[in-house]
């Protein structure tokens, strides 16, 4: 498995009424496991105050301590490049 780039549904529209908003969520969740161990990673759902669920694309990072913090700063970086007017 490699990282996110590439799994669909990272890429979301941001609506009109989030641009220059001073606050924000930023919804993830981590976990580690032994290599080999994962076989499948999914959506997590997410309820949202308006009743609706949206869903979150898991992703995954594998390699050393040092390869996986590396990896997660540059996604982490690169998710916001999406995302300008913020």
């Amino acid at each position: 498995m490699t990282g996110w780039r590439g799994l669909p549904g990272y890429l979301i529209a941001l609506p009109a009424t989030m641009a220059g908003m001073a606050k924000l969520t930023l919804v993830y969740g981590m976990r580690l496991l032994p290599e080999g161990e994962v076989t499948e990673v999914g959506e997590a759902p997410i309820k949202l105050a308006n009743g609706r669920t949206a869903h979150v694309t898991m992703h995954v990072l594998e390699g050393s301590k040092d390869e996986i913090e590396k990896q997660l700063k540059t996604s982490l970086e690169a998710f916001f490049d999406f995302y300008p007017e913020i």
